[in-house]
């Protein structure tokens, strides 16, 4: 989520580059997330061949946004302990 909250699309081959995971991985938590509203997933030719975007839906940036405010706030008490 990290990859594609820093953009408004990825294309999926480049997202499995970045995280250097499989193919198939990453179709499998593409799905999760894209079930649970947090990534939109659009599929289109350009020329012959097919190719993925991934986006993060409104949701899924808010959820994104709440996971890392909870890290800062994790990190941050750690770090006055």
């Amino acid at each position: 989520m990290a990859a594609l909250a820093g953009a408004e699309r990825i294309d999926f081959r480049f997202l499995r580059d970045t995280i250097e995971v499989s193919d198939s991985l990453l179709s499998k938590h593409i799905l999760t997330l894209e079930n649970a509203g947090y990534v939109k997933v659009d599929k289109a030719f350009v020329g012959k061949r097919a190719k993925t975007w991934l986006a993060l839906t409104p949701q899924g940036r808010a959820a994104f946004t709440r996971y890392t405010d909870v890290l800062r706030q994790i990190t941050e008490g750690a770090t006055r302990a």
